[in-house]
């Protein structure tokens, strides 16, 4: 009885955090709320197995004392998990307002159904029909510089989409193998060729690791078509610190690791677009530092319970972004989401593919995919002149 209570109260805790998270006056790397709700905000069904596990034996087998109170626990936590996986759904209107709002009435991202066994074993990415390979040097560093490529067993094409994705970690943790796996198995299953890099974390300054990012993409650039992918359409993406280093090497000049316009799109989950501490003197030290008319297409991706980079930062940045580039700015406010929410193949991250696939279609059209102007109005103090009739 005593086990079947610890994880009705322990589920009840972290059910109540993802739902209500105490939000921090500012962004930081860490806190408590993030730890103990991020996971079951993306993983319910985890949480419901946790559950039936943990209570079927005690509740078949009903004994005198505290039996109801297991009862009414259990059932407040099945009501818990359920608003938390019908809170999901709301990502994908959520996008679709977004893109609308930039690029049209037709632009929604294209609804899809992922198999029903990723959404059951959500924490498996893996796809017998992607060939990953592993480790490819881009730099002299020995763990630091090292990617991965994706690519399709099936589908091989030539001058393919290129999404290079950069992992975040406050820069002093994460890895190639953490991050929208089902982001680029999913893409390059489709014909994509996806790219997941490393780069130095200890005992280097911001600098060197824009260097890698730099670096990173100039490998890319000189090696995609090797396998299938087209160096004319390189996307890269980033969740949190990767976002941030997304941006930089998107918008900053060449003469600060940066890769200017060479790239056809940013695309940034969870981000975080302040300055860095670690940043040489002189040099740019965030995102906002070099934004220009001249910054390429952006599609940011944010969380409204994000407890770690408060979505009024990343807010501020699409901004700022959207009030100087010439190119559109999709950004979208997801509700109910925390923080790394691209980690699992969840309901809402599927949602969020299908945002990036339409961002690619949008971005890669031959049409011209200008930010919309809005209509001009006529001065109170000046009235609108009528058409002049033509002469004969």
């Amino acid at each position: 009885m005593s086990g079947a209570l610890t994880t009705t109260l322990n589920l009840a805790l972290f059910a109540l955090l993802a739902l209500f998270p105490p939000m921090p006056r500012h962004s930081s790397p860490f806190n408590i709320q993030f730890v103990l709700g991020w996971w079951i905000n993306e993983l319910p069904v985890l949480g419901l197995c946790w559950l039936v596990a943990g209570t079927v034996g005690t509740l078949v087998a009903p004994r005198p004392g505290v039996w109801w109170l297991l009862v009414a626990l259990t059932a407040l936590d099945a009501l818990l998990l359920g608003r938390i996986a019908v809170r999901a759904r709301s990502a994908r209107p959520a996008l679709s307002e977004a893109f609308r709002a930039v690029y049209g009435p037709d632009s929604a991202p294209r609804p899809t159904r992922p198999p029903w066994w990723r959404l059951v074993v959500p924490i498996i990415s893996w796809r017998p029909d992607v060939r990953r390979v592993r480790n490819r040097r881009y730099g002299p560093a020995r763990r630091g510089n090292r990617l991965d490529v994706y690519v399709s067993r099936r589908r091989r094409r030539s001058e393919a989409p290129v999404l290079v994705y950069i992992h975040g970690g406050g820069f002093l943790i994460g890895s190639k193998m953490l991050g929208a796996r089902p982001l680029l198995y999913r893409l390059a299953a489709q014909g994509w060729v996806c790219i997941s890099i490393d780069y130095r974390l200890l005992r280097v300054g911001y600098g060197d690791q824009l260097a890698d990012v730099r670096a990173a993409l100039d490998w890319t650039r000189a090696n995609v078509p090797a396998y299938g992918g087209s160096p004319e359409a390189i996307f890269v993406a980033g969740g949190s610190a990767g976002a941030h280093l997304a941006a930089m090497a998107a918008m900053a000049p060449p003469s600060e690791g940066g890769a200017g316009t060479e790239v056809r799109g940013v695309i940034g989950f969870y981000g975080y677009y302040g300055p860095v501490g670690r940043s040489e003197p002189g040099a740019p030290a965030s995102p906002q530092d070099c934004v220009s008319p001249d910054a390429p297409p952006f599609l940011i991706v944010h969380g409204t319970l994000d407890t770690l980079v408060l979505r009024r930062d990343a807010r501020a940045f699409a901004d700022r972004l959207r009030a100087s580039s010439a190119q559109p700015v999709v950004y979208a406010e997801l509700p109910g989401t925390q923080h790394n929410f691209d980690f699992f193949q969840s309901p809402r991250f599927h949602a969020v593919t299908d945002a990036v696939v339409r961002f690619a279609e949008l971005t890669l059209s031959p049409t011209p995919t200008t930010r919309p102007t809005p209509p001009t109005r006529p001065t109170p103090t000046t009235p609108p002149t009528r058409p002049t009739r033509p002469t004969r």
